[in-house]
C-alpha cells in the first residue's frame, strides 16, 4: 500500500504554534516526517543594520514574548562582554529572579497545552489558573505581564523593593503548594501515562548526536543546562540540572514540572543572597568586535552571535533558538507512532516557531 501524505499544521486545533509537518502514513502508522519552516518569517535579524544597538533590545524581546526576558538578557550580555561592561552584582541577581519567573510561566503554559493535547481540559485550566499568579507577579514588579522590558545595557531599568520580594515569595509558596496538588494527576494518572509513556522516545545517544537542547535533552539523561556556565548570578546559587532518563513524552513533562519547583527554589536563593547597591552602570561608546552569548531559555539554549564595527548599528546578529535544535528530533520520534500520537509528541518538545523563524 502506498504512503498517504497528510499535512499537519500550520493551522491545527491542538497547535499553539504554526509548525508545519508533511507526515507519511500507512494504516495510521507514521513512516516519514518532513518539516517545513518559514511560515512566519519576519526578518528581525535584518533590523540590526538600520536600528541603534540599544533599540535592538526591544526587537529581540519580540522574537518570542514568552521567553522575552532571556532573549533580552542574552543580547545585553553579549554587548556588555564586547564593550567590557561590568554589571552591578544586584542587577545580576535581579536578572536571575525575572528570568526564572519567565521560565515558570512558560512551563505552566506548556503544561496546560500538553494536557490539552491529550484531551485533559480540566488539567489544562488548572495549570493556567496557577500561571496567572506568576503573570500577576510580573505585572506588579515590571508593569507588564509578558514582555517585561527590564534589561538595558549595563544592568536593569527597574529594581525590586524588600516588600515586593516578600510578597513574591509568599505568592510563590502558594504556587508550589497548588502545583504539588497536581503532581499525581500529571505524573501518575492512568490516562496521562497511556498517552505519554513510551511515546516519542529519544535515547541519550540520539539526543547527543542530534544536538538537542533544554528539557528535551535533559529528559533523555543529558545533564546540559546553560545556567551551569554561571552567567548572571547563577554561579552564586545552588543549582543542578533536572534530569530524567526515559526520553519519552512523560519524561519531558516530568522535567518541566520539576523545573518549575526548581525555579521557585532559585528565586528564594536569589532573594536571600541579593546584595544592595546600584542596578545599572552608565554605558559610553559603541560596541566593536565580535561576541557570543548563551543563555538557558525555558526550551533550552539560545545562542547569540554579535558583530559590531564601532557604529551605532550592529553589523550582524545571528540567533539560534532551542526549537531549531529540537525540530530534527521529530524525525526520529514520530516514525512508527500512530497518527493520533502526533499532537502529544510534537508538543512534548515545546515548539516555538516564532523563535525559530524570527
Amino acid at each position: 500500500m502506498p504512503d498517504t501524505i497528510i499535512p499537519f499544521g500550520p493551522q491545527h486545533p491542538v497547535l499553539p504554534e504554526p509548525i508545519h509537518l508533511q507526515i507519511s502514513v500507512v494504516d495510521e502508522v507514521i513512516t516519514e516526517v518532513v518539516p517545513a519552516l518559514g511560515y512566519v518569517h519576519r526578518g528581525l535579524e535584518k533590523l540590526v543594520e538600520i536600528r541603534d544597538f540599544h533599540q535592538i533590545i526591544q526587537v529581540v524581546e519580540r522574537v518570542c514574548g514568552i521567553c522575552s526576558m532571556q532573549h533580552a538578557m542574552c543580547y545585553c550580555q553579549g554587548i556588555e562582554r564586547m564593550m567590557g561592561i561590568d554589571v552591578p552584582p544586584r542587577a545580576k541577581f535581579l536578572r536571575v529572579i525575572w528570568s526564572e519567573l519567565h521560565r515558570m510561566h512558560s512551563h505552566f503554559l506548556w503544561l496546560g497545552l500538553f494536557a490539552d493535547s491529550f484531551g485533559f481540559e480540566s488539567l489544562f485550566m488548572q495549570f493556567w489558573r496557577i500561571r496567572e499568579k506568576i503573570m500577576d507577579i510580573q505585572e506588579a514588579t515590571t508593569g507588564n505581564r509578558v514582555i517585561v522590558s527590564v534589561n538595558v545595557m549595563g544592568g536593569l531599568r527597574r529594581d525590586l523593593t524588600s516588600e515586593q520580594m516578600r510578597r513574591m515569595l509568599t505568592e510563590l509558596s502558594d504556587v508550589a503548594k497548588e502545583l504539588k496538588r497536581l503532581e499525581s494527576t500529571l505524573l501518575s494518572d492512568y490516562t496521562v501515562k497511556k498517552r505519554t509513556v513510551g511515546k516519542g522516545v529519544i535515547s541519550r545517544d540520539q539526543a547527543v548526536e542530534l544536538g538537542l537542547a533544554g528539557p528535551t535533552m535533559r529528559a533523555s539523561g543529558v545533564a546540559q543546562d546553560m545556567r551551569m556556565l554561571g552567567y548572571a548570578a547563577f554561579d552564586q546559587l545552588d543549582f543542578e540540572p533536572v534530569v530524567e532518563t526515559d526520553g519519552d513524552c512523560w519524561a519531558r513533562g516530568k522535567v518541566r514540572f520539576r523545573e518549575v519547583l526548581q525555579s521557585i527554589d532559585l528565586i528564594r536563593q536569589a532573594v536571600d543572597k541579593i546584595p544592595g547597591g546600584d542596578i545599572r552602570v552608565k554605558v559610553k561608546g559603541r560596541p566593536e568586535g565580535e561576541a557570543v552569548s548563551r543563555v538557558e531559555q525555558p526550551r533550552g539554549e539560545v545562542f547569540y552571535y554579535l558583530k559590531a564595527n564601532g557604529t551605532k548599528q550592529l553589523e550582524r546578529l545571528r540567533i539560534r533558538t532551542p526549537t531549531f535544535a529540537n525540530i530534527p528530533a521529530l524525525l526520529v520520534m514520530l516514525p512508527g507512532m500512530f497518527l493520533s500520537d502526533v499532537p502529544v509528541i510534537v508538543l512534548s518538545i515545546d515548539p516555538c516557531i516564532s523563535c525559530t523563524e524570527r
